[in-house]
């Protein structure tokens, strides 16, 4: 998985970057947070509140069948 945030200093969404590297290195899923008071620019990732969701699809998503 691939995570961005819209307020990420390093990886700014304006540019495209994360959606031109996610798409060349074949990620699940790629999430764009949206920036709030909650989001921590490149920091955000480490933050489990805005990616909860994700990070279960993702973990249910890879368990073995």
């Amino acid at each position: 998985m691939w995570v961005n945030s819209a307020d990420d200093f390093i990886i700014p969404p304006e540019l495209g970057l994360a959606e031109l590297f996610a798409s060349s290195s074949r990620p699940e899923k790629f999430v764009m947070i949206p920036a709030s008071k909650d989001t921590h620019g490149h920091g955000t990732h480490t933050w489990a509140g805005d990616l909860e969701d994700h990070l279960a699809d993702l973990l249910k998503a890879s368990a073995p069948k």
